[in-house]
């Protein structure tokens, strides 16, 4: 029954993902680059470390990687040409704008059809929100992601780069049949490994399992996060899964049960169905006030111990954004341009597609997710306080969160806690380059923008520390006191990955013709 369980949670995801097209080969026109010398001019920085923007600034990017980072001048008074460095074969005016490390997204789904068929438009979604890397948990079967990996790395393809985590067990290639052993589960992880894969998520495996997929993991120099669902968080909480040995936990499981004060597990109504998926996330809110408060022994000890494990939290707080008001999350600005129907439709309430749990979703389940959204968040700020990393990430495509926007929505997320925007913001760059580099004892190759590092940058023309909504593809609106009128500004200009630069509101354009020709298919308007 322990092997049933497991292929349950295995089998799911990668059905739906199995069935995802990969992106085509980049075009003529998609992206101009690397040059041999390419200047970024008079940019204000803000360089993902947490320090304040300061500028203006002349980047010298050599093929893929960054070269020089020069101080031209004094903010507000002319620049001296003579003290610039030379021209460059490609030459990009950024007077007035903003430089920024591109974004890591280190908990990303490409899921394929029918909800989304194409692994493209995901891609495009991400890239043109300044997204250059993705760590996938999972992305896809082994060899599928793996391949994209590849291409993504040899820029033949307009994607983010690609980080695989997998769930152990998973990949039609594997021939060793269910985990069912530690002994198993190691052969297993040494197996990915083997192929490419840089790291696990745990998602509902029992605690010898886990620990074992965790020791081989840690052994081989992979990463590891877990979701430790329902059905196993009442063996292992968040505490324990750090004791193993885990680096990061991602969203809520096992946080809220590590702090119990009169309870060991979550003391569920008695006609819970644990797969009818309202039941399920609408109890999972009601945790909020059974744990010992903010301040207590318990709640700053837990603190400590996550500090001493160097454990990572990332939250994707957006991921259940929708349950604290759906309809707003229905009527996003977002929708109507970049969501494909056939997402809509998997969207909409129905008991057959996980997320879409909304069947009757009154004030009581907003309040209770309003209430529960409260306690996390100071967690995360007292986390953060206290020298703990929490990151960035959108587990995009389910329950109204879409890719990419799903991360700007968890960056006003983590200000709403209390994080100061350049706070989030070193979240989404250096934190997250940390989790990725960190398991394989590398020093980061991206993530701050440094001389050595790859060249993986964001282009903006308005101030994201002023007013992070400006970094949304849709733009902010805006009165302008001259015209009268209200203006849409914002949204990324340029994302550059690997020493190419793209056109951000291209990318945004080419989804949304995507989404038009699906509408047209379709027969609607």
């Amino acid at each position: 029954m322990k092997g049933l369980i497991q292929l349950l949670f295995i089998t799911l995801p990668l059905f739906i993902v199995a069935q995802v097209q990969p992106a085509p080969d980049r075009g003529p026109n998609e992206g101009e680059g690397p040059f041999d010398r390419m200047v970024i001019r008079g940019a204000n920085l803000i360089d993902g470390t947490g320090a304040p923007a300061f500028g203006p600034v002349d980047i010298i990017i050599e093929g893929n990687r960054i070269k020089e980072v020069v101080l031209v001048g004094t903010p507000h008074v002319p620049i001296n040409s003579e003290d610039r460095p030379a021209k460059g074969t490609k030459e990009i005016d950024a007077n007035g704008a903003y430089v920024l490390p591109g974004f890591i997204n280190i908990h990303s789904h490409v899921d394929g059809g029918p909800k989304a068929p194409e692994a493209e438009y995901a891609y495009k979604l991400w890239l043109g929100h300044g997204i250059t890397t993705i760590r996938g948990v999972p992305a896809g079967e082994v060899n599928w992601v793996e391949n994209e990996k590849k291409r993504s790395a040899a820029n033949k393809i307009v994607a983010p780069r690609i980080v695989n985590f997998q769930v152990p067990g998973s990949g039609k290639e594997w021939k060793g049949g269910p985990l069912l052993t530690p002994e198993k589960t190691r052969e297993w992880v040494a197996w990915a490994n083997s192929k490419g894969v840089e790291g696990i998520k745990i998602f509902n495996l029992d605690p010898e399992i886990m620990a074992a997929a965790i020791d081989e993991s840690r052994k081989l120099k992979m990463g590891s996060v877990a979701h430790l669902s329902q059905l196993m968080v009442g063996r292992v909480n968040a505490r324990e899964a750090s004791e193993m040995g885990l680096h990061n936990l991602t969203h809520f499981y096992g946080l809220f049960e590590s702090l119990y004060k009169d309870e060991d597990i979550q003391h569920w109504p008695r006609d819970l169905e644990y797969n009818d998926e309202q039941d399920r996330f609408s109890q999972v809110a009601h945790q909020w006030d059974k744990i010992h408060p903010r301040g207590s022994d318990e709640w700053n000890e837990l603190i400590d111990f996550f500090l001493e494990k160097d454990f990572i939290l990332d939250p994707t707080m957006t991921a259940y954004l929708a349950g604290r008001d759906v309809m707003k999350a229905r009527n996003a600005d977002w929708m109507e341009p970049y969501v494909l129907p056939s997402l809509h439709d998997f969207y909409e309430p129905n008991r057959l597609d996980h997320g879409s749990y909304f069947y009757n979703w009154t004030t009581w389940e907003e309040v209770a997710w309003k209430n529960f959204y409260r306690v996390w968040m100071s967690f995360l700020n007292d986390y953060k306080n206290a020298g703990g990393r929490v990151t960035v990430s959108d587990d995009a495509s389910f329950i109204y969160n879409l890719f990419g926007v799903g991360v700007i929505e968890e960056m006003e997320l983590l200000q709403e806690a209390g994080f100061h925007p350049l706070e989030v913001i070193r979240g989404a760059t250096l934190h997250a380059a940390e989790a990725i580099f960190e398991p394989k004892g590398k020093p980061i190759e991206f993530g701050i923008v440094r001389p050595g590092l790859l060249a993986d940058l964001i282009i903006i023309e308005e101030n994201p520390i002023e007013n992070l909504k400006v970094l949304y593809g849709t733009g902010f609106p805006r009165l302008n006191d001259e015209t009268g009128k209200v203006e849409r500004v914002g949204g990324v200009k340029y994302t550059i990955k690997d020493g190419i630069v793209y056109d951000a509101k291209q990318l945004l354009r080419d989804v949304e013709d995507m989404v038009k020709k699906q509408r047209e298919e379709r027969g609607e308007k």
